[in-house]
């Protein structure tokens, strides 16, 4: 049985997608605009429900000296560095759901799906292969390359982020939501930080009307930071942009001196607006289906992004089994139905994470993080438990 798929966008939930797909016995095409694999990115937090699938598709052991696995989960004020909550997560998220909690850099989980791709179908990605959009055909969709060539498969995939021109092909033309938000990135050697670097968890520093978090990489070698703000003038968005020092600076003034410190010592800063997007009513138009950012992008306050991408890819390729012809469409539909609930729900909660971080009052500081650090003291594992319909979420295996 021969079925094609072309996947348009090679990032995490593109790749993710073509790896679920060969394993499970298709061909496939990825098709990346960008002429090669740079370092574009940031830390990442893979969570359990994350790591699970990257177990199940043989990608794990690509990665064993770039993850870095954290302590705990930690809010802190973002000023005076005072503890709110430390949730021990190093073997505790193994035993209670079903894998560890990592923290890794963008490029190199690119990488690792890359080399995993290319071990299982040798040449599948093509780079510097912009789309213009799809058109439907007998049992199938064709993919139209900027250059005119046309390529007819089964499935047709946009995986093309945000800004997805298979998305605008399929829904119409609309715009992101502008979240009031702009983020600050950075990357600094831990080793350069000395006694000033942060923690090792993943550490959320919360303060009036802005936001920061810090991870490490590269096996610990490297302390990734992101801070939000809330300002709603600026408004481009672009992950390569370069900020200015001394504005960051500003933005954190009089904060925890760890976080002042990267800022200081970061070679490159990076600034960019945030959006997101409504649910979608529909991720599919016959043999066409949009999955991660393209279909149900969301803000970085649950550290889910990633990992929404990667359970798409996944549970993609199980909706789909054995089908072909006419049940590729059928499946789809399926894949919509069991997908959206949960995508929507981890959208929602991240956008109220993001207030939650950002009380400016000292009684909302109060009533919000007063229980929180309640909790922390006393039932730990309740405050766990918030987080079994995210992580706990079973993986069945692919029907390879």
């Amino acid at each position: 049985m021969h079925r094609q798929a072309l996947i348009v966008g090679g990032g995490i939930g593109g790749l993710c997608a073509a790896i679920c797909l060969r394993l499970t016995g298709w061909d496939v095409q990825v098709f990346e605009q960008a002429p090669e694999i740079t370092e574009i990115g940031a830390g990442l937090q893979i969570s359990p429900n994350g790591v699970k699938i990257l177990e199940h598709i043989g990608v794990m052991e690509r990665l064993d000296s770039a993850i870095f696995e954290p302590e705990a989960i930690e809010i802190r004020m973002g000023v005076s560095g005072r503890p709110i909550l430390y949730l021990p997560m190093k073997g505790v998220a193994a035993q209670r759901w079903g894998a560890r909690y990592l923290q890794v850099h963008r490029a190199d989980l690119i990488t690792a799906l890359s080399a995993r791709l290319d071990a299982l179908q040798p040449g599948a990605m093509q780079t510097g292969c912009p789309v213009r959009g799809y058109a439907p055909c007998k049992d199938g969709a064709e993919v139209i390359l900027v250059n005119g060539q046309r390529i007819q498969a089964d499935l047709v995939i946009g995986a093309d982020g945000i800004h997805s021109r298979i998305r605008h092909q399929m829904l119409g033309p609309d715009t992101p939501r502008f979240t009031g938000n702009y983020a600050w990135r950075a990357l600094v050697p831990a080793a350069q930080l000395g006694a000033l670097a942060p923690p090792p968890s993943g550490c959320i520093w919360a303060g009036p009307k802005k936001h920061a978090v810090t991870t490490y990489v590269r096996g610990g070698a490297l302390v990734n930071f992101v801070g939000i703000v809330e300002q709603r003038t600026w408004r481009e968005e672009s992950w390569s942009r370069t900020g200015d020092r001394q504005e960051a600076l500003a933005d954190f003034d009089g904060w925890a001196p760890p976080l002042l410190a990267i800022l200081e010592q970061a070679e490159v800063l990076h600034k960019w607006a945030l959006f997101d997007r409504a649910p979608l009513p529909k991720w599919q138009d016959g043999h066409v289906i949009l999955l991660g950012d393209a279909a149900h992008p969301m803000l970085p306050s649950m550290a889910q992004g990633a990992v929404q991408s990667l359970e798409d890819g996944y549970h993609l390729a199980r909706a789909l089994g054995a089908a072909v012809g006419p049940d590729i469409a059928a499946a789809c539909a399926r894949h919509y139905a069991e997908r959206i609930d949960r995508s929507s729900r981890v959208q929602r909660v991240s956008a109220q994470n993001l207030q939650l971080f950002h009380k400016s009052s000292l009684l909302a500081q109060l009533m919000a993080y007063a229980p929180i650090w309640l909790a922390g003291q006393l039932t730990p594992s309740l405050v766990h438990g918030r987080s079994d319909w995210l992580y706990g979420a079973p993986v069945p295996p692919l029907n390879i």
